[in-house]
């Protein structure tokens, strides 16, 4: 139980004690400081509730909390806001609690089983930069989830089975008419021939191929053609087809291991569909499939509708899935494979009616049970100094590989190492370049667009991953200098700092339900930067290994610890690695 809901438990019997019943109270931060540290608010609706001033009320309360050890300068304000200040000794006793396992100090909701969907790569196609919010806020949240106690698989939901693929089988084919993949007699073993393909050549050839079929009709329906080969698992085309995903797959995790992100489920569109036959089973069934110019589509409307929503395309005029159907088919998969309590979708804020839609059908056809919850957890872009989406100098779509480059040569240039090593100092330059991309990037509420600004980025100073790292390992040194040191118990608090970092550490359960309600990085990144920061305080003012009163020192070393301990464990909830020396 953290400390936060122990006082508001106390402070529930003790209003219980009085006569008033109350479901929940919150101890929230006091708006004037010299009033007190926290501020409780409970006389003005008791009041309307039972009928009575609320000073009187709060008066009544009060005193109720005079007889606390706990509280001190226990005062009123205004019509009824009663403040109260927590006692030196109540703190370091709570604070002492936490020296071994600062996870005591977080309230853990009930436990869920949750699949998140995030990263949405696509088979053959360069990752690029919009791929690292998805990326950044659902290994955010995974993790998140994980440490209050859900059960979470990730899914990295490749898109592998559209268009696309066939329009890159299609240019493969003008390029090596004679590869065996395309020959309808061979009857060899498809793993045995060589493919000159590379990675690299996939994010050439897909990108050529795309302009061709805007360009030539004949050429767009031949891939249509080839695209309903792959999807009906025709031999050579199909083979071919799996190789692309493996070649692709392997350059995708490298992007992804190098921004400390993980997939439990590597599964694409195409492994939902082994469940249409039954999903459409379900929407037959119901008659939500109508007819419309050779293709099935769901109608969606409805009454109270205040913007328009289209019908969804369920197979379309020349017998393909489109994505929403794939979509659906993958709720039936997970319903089947990991029943989960919850699904979450990190996707950009621009396909929100894509999902409305997805949802919306489920629903209707009951494929999965109506207390599972269906959430769409949009984002905003990463843009120029334009406002338009991040791209290259010469205009085109940066890559996530090219982001993390621009990001590692500026971080390189301006860190201090002292290693001889330059295989060591890269190494150091890349975790603080992925510190800063994923810090700065979870700055702001993740509905919000923002501007990319590499000086900013990667600024050694201020609201950055670089100052987090930094202090962080200074906390680290420090406590390790003084290794041979016994601390293990804080005797008091000496000053307004140590009381305000001892406040702030208290609040960590608050920023952790905040942060898994919103679904938003920012409360985390808010939260480490100012504890960060009232701690730098504490350190620049104070000597804390040549203190000559012990007990201080003592004390100071365990706050030390437990600022380190907390935020070793939000950095890597935000899936940031921190090196051993900056």
């Amino acid at each position: 139980m953290s400390i936060l809901k122990k006082i508001n438990d106390d402070l529930k019997e003790s209003l219980k004690h009085l006569g008033y019943d109350v479901e929940n109270i919150n101890l929230l931060p006091s708006k004037v400081k010299e009033l007190g540290d926290f501020q409780i608010n409970e006389a003005m609706p008791l009041a309307k509730k039972y009928g009575k001033n609320p000073r009187v009320i709060a008066e009544e309360i009060a005193e109720e909390l005079k007889k606390d050890s706990k509280f001190t300068n226990i005062n009123i304000a205004g019509p009824g806001f009663i403040n109260v200040t927590l006692t030196n000794e109540f703190l370091t006793e709570e604070l002492n609690k936490l020296v071994d396992n600062v996870e005591l100090n977080i309230d853990k909701p009930e436990p869920k089983k949750v699949v998140i969907d995030f990263g949405g790569a696509n088979v053959a196609k360069a990752l690029h930069v919009g791929h690292l919010r998805s990326a950044n806020l659902g290994e955010g949240l995974k993790r998140l989830a994980r440490l209050m106690g859900y059960t979470v698989w990730g899914d990295a939901h490749l898109g592998d089975y559209g268009r696309p693929l066939g329009l890159v089988e299609l240019e493969i084919k003008k390029m090596y008419p004679d590869l065996p993949f395309f020959d309808e007699t061979f009857t060899g073993n498809y793993d045995e021939v060589e493919l000159p393909i590379t990675n690299e050549d996939l994010e050439k050839i897909y990108p050529l191929a795309s302009q061709k079929s805007k360009e030539d009709e004949e050429y767009l329906e031949e891939a249509r053609i080839i695209t309903a080969k792959i999807q009906n698992k025709e031999k050579g085309y199909y083979e071919l087809w799996k190789r692309i995903v493996d070649i692709s797959k392997e350059d995708i995790k490298e992007v992804y291991d190098s921004l400390n992100v993980d997939y439990d489920l590597w599964l694409g569109e195409s492994d939902s569909v082994e469940y249409f036959d039954e999903l459409y089973e379900l929407f037959d069934k119901k008659g939500l499939l109508k007819d419309s110019e050779g293709a099935k589509i769901v109608e969606l409307k409805e009454d109270t509708d205040k913007i328009e929503m289209p019908p969804l395309l369920f197979i379309k005029s020349n017998g393909s899935l489109s994505y929403q159907t794939t979509d659906l088919a993958t709720i039936l998969q997970r319903k089947h494979e990991e029943n989960p309590d919850e699904i979450w979708y990190c996707v950009d804020g621009r396909q929100s009616l894509h999902f409305d839609q997805v949802f919306r059908a489920a629903r209707y056809a009951e494929i999965i049970d109506p207390k599972v919850k269906l959430e769409f957890i949009g984002f905003g872009t990463m843009n120029g100094n334009d406002g338009k989406p991040f791209k290259t100098r010469d205009g085109g779509v940066m890559t996530l590989k090219s982001l993390i480059d621009l990001v590692n040569e500026e971080t390189y240039k301006r860190i201090v190492i002292s290693t001889d090593s330059e295989e060591e100092k890269k190494d150091i330059a890349h975790k603080v370049a992925i510190a800063c991309l994923k810090y700065s990037d979870s700055l702001p509420f993740r509905g919000t667009d923002y501007i990319f600004e590499l000086d900013k980025f990667a600024d050694m100073e201020g609201k950055t991953g670089a100052y987090i790292l930094y202090s962080t390992i200074r906390m680290k040194s420090l406590l390790k200098k003084a290794e041979d040191i016994k601390y293990d118990k804080m005797y008091d608090l000496y000053g307004n700092v140590e009381k305000e970092i001892a406040l702030t550490l208290m609040n960590l359960p608050t920023v952790l339900n905040k942060t898994l309600e919103t679904k938003s990085l920012n409360e985390i990144t808010d939260y480490l930067y100012k504890l960060t920061s009232i701690y730098n305080k504490f350190y620049s003012e104070n000597k804390v290994l040549i203190e000559e009163n012990e007990e201080k020192k003592i004390s100071w070393l365990v706050l030390t610890k437990l600022v380190y301990d907390v935020n070793m464990l939000l950095i890597d909830t935000l899936g940031i690695s921190v090196p051993e020396k900056m």
